[in-house]
Order: structure tokens, then sequence, then C-alpha cells
């Protein structure tokens, strides 16, 4: 296998937090170039499509290329470069017709280091894909629901040709240039013999591979026919929580509408902070309403936001813990 078995997150060369807060600039913004999906897997809210339509500000459909470019300059405006830019948050990014060019777009502006994506790579082609490789796209993160085509339909709802999506992601792998690819799938579905088919088959068309485990990071979702894994965490880690949400400190996320959201997991749309349509980005970091949710956090008061109050990320994804370093990072980011 050529593949290296890690995970779609850099486990490694991780910067200290408590070292570099407050940020002038965050390390990473999720932009939205969609907030709908294909499929409807059993794990996600954006594949319910009945709570979709009673959810107040979901299923807004591709982001205003416009409005993207808007975002972008105004990213330009930070004091340093940002180190990711994350094409993806709630939907099926390439469900955005101008995808490619929002990666180039981003690429050119020279407001970050990387950028990458996270699909499931229905929609790919090869025609999709020579556009976003010339993109200078930098990373892309592929999630495979099943090893054949009558368990994706059976788990995300979804009728496809399994064999032409290996292939799809095998003429990526295979003309990818600089960008770096990840294929990751849910083991918990997957039977023993099934993951080594998985390895056997996107091994040697993939930087990485790696099979996690199922946890619910999306507060007031109910999982659908699928168990949380209380076994371990997404990365085969041991549980174990933190009181205080590092993500409010280096990062946050601008969805399909414009909307700015302080997490990534904002499914919901009850965790604004601000507007790009309206705001400069960099005002939307700096400004009061992502502070008073630092300040709470730092406090121990998590459990006031219903969004936050039982986190599945905080326990089961890894995050960093800056819990014994509250005290000391509330006085630095006092204003």
């Amino acid at each position: 296998m050529k593949a290296k078995i890690k995970p779609r997150i850099d486990l490694e060369n991780r910067t200290k937090l408590e070292t570099v807060i407050p940020l002038s600039t965050p390390f990473i913004i999720n932009i939205d170039p969609s907030d709908r999906c294909n499929f409807k897997c059993k794990f996600c809210p954006t594949g319910d499509r009945e709570l979709m339509e009673k959810t107040a500000g979901r299923n807004f459909g591709s982001m205003d290329f416009a409005l993207y470019k808007k975002i972008i300059n105004d990213i330009c405006e930070f004091d340093n470069k940002v180190k990711v830019i994350r094409l993806y948050k709630d939907g099926e990014p390439l469900l955005n017709p101008f995808f490619a060019d929002m990666v180039r777009y981003a690429k050119e502006s020279g407001c970050c280091d990387r950028v990458d994506t996270t699909t499931n790579a229905s929609l790919l082609t090869p025609e999709k894909s020579r556009q976003m490789i010339d993109a200078g796209l930098d990373r892309i993160n592929i999630s495979i629901e099943g090893i054949n085509s009558e368990q994706y339909q059976t788990f995300s709802g979804y009728k496809l040709n399994f064999e032409e999506l290996v292939e799809n992601i095998r003429f990526f792998y295979e003309h990818r240039q600089q960008c770096e690819m990840i294929v990751k799938t849910n083991g918990d579905i997957l039977t023993e013999e099934q993951k080594q088919q998985f390895y056997d088959i996107f091994g040697d068309i993939a930087d990485g591979v790696y099979i996690e485990s199922i946890m619910s990071c999306w507060a007031g979702f109910e999982l659908k026919d699928v168990k949380v894994n209380e076994d371990r965490g997404i990365y085969q880690q041991q549980i174990k929580g933190v009181e205080v949400c590092p993500y409010v400190f280096y990062s946050f996320a601008i969805n399909s509408d414009g909307t700015a959201s302080t997490c990534f997991l904002d499914w919901s749309r009850k965790m604004l902070i601000g507007d790009a349509k309206t705001e400069k980005v960099t005002d939307i970091w700096h400004g009061q309403k992502l502070y008073e949710y630092q300040k709470e956090f730092l406090s121990m008061n998590r459990a006031k936001f219903p969004s936050c109050k039982e986190c599945g990320q905080l326990t089961h994804g890894m995050p960093d813990n800056i819990d014994h370093f509250a005290d000391q990072l509330m006085e630095k980011i006092k204003r």
C-alpha cells in the first residue's frame, strides 16, 4: 500500500494555542461553497431535507461568487496570511458550479497558505478534477460512505456506481500534482473484512487513508439508525473531553449566505457573530460577539449555550486542550 495511514487533521506539529492567543489573524476560516448536499447521510443534519426546510437560515444553496470574492478580499486585510481557507462546512462543495474558481481566486489572492476541501466525490469527474488541480487546490479530503453501491444507497440514500466513483478518485490521484489527497471512511458500518477492502481499494490511489469512528458533533440533531462510538473517538483515540472550546480562538466559519458562525459545526445558525455581506471579515474576527463567546468559554460557561453544552467534538474530536490556561488566557484577551 502506497498511502500512509493518517487522519484528515494534522496531529503533528500543532501550535500550542496558549502561547499565541489572542491571534490577530485566525489560523483557519471555513467558507461554505454550498449548504446543500446530494447525500442523505444518517449522521448528518444536512442530509435531513425535512429538518433543513424547518431550520431558519438553511438550504440557501451555493454561495454567490461576487460575495465570495468580497470575503477573500477582506481576508487579505488581516495582518498575516490565514493558514487555511477551508472550502467546506455544511454541504457538498462541488454542488457550487464555481468551486474551481473559488479555489483559484483564493490562491491568486495570496491571503492564505493553503486551500483545502472535503467532498463526497460523487460529483467528481475528470474535467472537474483537472479544473480543481489547475486552480491550485492544496488538499482534498474524500469521504467514502461504503465499499459498494448498495452500502451507499443504505447509508447515504444516494445511488451511484461505486466502480465509477473509484475510477474518478484514481484519476484525481494520478493527476493531483501538488494536491495532497486523503481518503477516509466510517469504519463503524464496516466489517473487519470490509475495512481491509477499503485499504485494498484506496491504499494505492491516495496519499493517506484512514478509518474513522462515528461521533455526534451536531448539537440538536439525532443520528438516525447509527450509534455514537463510545469506545473511542473519531480518530481511534481515547475519549477525553475539554471544558474550554479551543476552536473559537483560532477559527470561525462563513456560511453560504454570508452569515458568520463562531463554529464550523453551527449547522442550525444559532451562533452567528456577523454577516460578511455587510461587514468586513476582519471586523467579524475582532468583533464583540466573538469576544463574548471567548470570555464565556474561558469562564467555564460553555453549558450556557445549547449548541455547545454537549458538543461531541469536544469529547470525540481530539480538540486542543487549553483548560489549564483559562485564567491566564482571560488576562491575555482582555480589552
